[in-house]
């Protein structure tokens, strides 16, 4: 049967947490399947926020959703802007409200794109900051790391301390990785505990 890929098992913890109607915010847009599966779970009168700082990832998610058109999706807002400003970028009304806010670090994968710009640690601290204030208590946070790239295994690195520094009253953090090769994906996860 094998363990779930990363990607799953992000999705697994949200679904868990995300329901109908709930606010969810996908804090790297990229090709939209997070936010996809974000405007599913949450539903017709659900609301999801997508960031991307590239046009180009945005038109893919915009493709995706209308693809998907014929599902009861969320109301998505696309946003162009850095998920270091989500607190800038989403509503006041959002802040200690938001049910799940999906991270897939590293560089769009997609065809054209420019894989050179990447998610660095100056950017993602302060996104993951922001997300903190954003969830409601029992809302989940997910980061999928890449440390195969140029510099994932710094930012990765960078992550693991910024999360393992949470005090536990204010989140239980957790990772799923594959022992075997030290490059590959995983995910840290973080689960909101009392209000900041």
């Amino acid at each position: 049967m094998g363990f779930l890929s990363v990607l799953s098992f992000a999705h697994k913890l949200v679904t868990d947490r995300l329901s109908a109607g709930g606010i969810a915010v996908d804090g790297t847009a990229g090709t939209g399947a997070d936010t996809l599966f974000l405007a599913e779970k949450a539903g017709s009168r659900g609301k999801v926020y997508a960031l991307d700082i590239q046009e180009q990832a945005l038109q893919l998610t915009r493709a995706r959703l209308e693809r998907a058109a014929s599902k009861k999706l969320a109301e998505v807002e696309l946003v162009l802007g850095s998920h270091h400003a989500m607190l800038e970028l989403l509503p006041p009304s959002c802040r200690g409200k938001v049910s799940a806010i999906m991270f897939n670090l590293g560089y769009l994968p997609a065809e054209g794109a420019d894989k050179a710009l990447i998610t660095s640690p100056s950017s993602t601290l302060p996104a993951l900051e922001a997300g903190l204030e954003l969830l409601a208590p029992g809302g989940i946070m997910t980061i999928v790391l890449y440390p195969g790239h140029e510099g994932g295994r710094e930012e990765a690195a960078a992550v693991e301390t910024w999360c393992a520094g949470i005090p536990q009253l204010t989140a239980q953090c957790i990772l799923y990785r594959g022992l075997q090769r030290d490059d590959a994906p995983y995910l840290i996860a973080l689960e909101r505990k009392k209000p900041l």
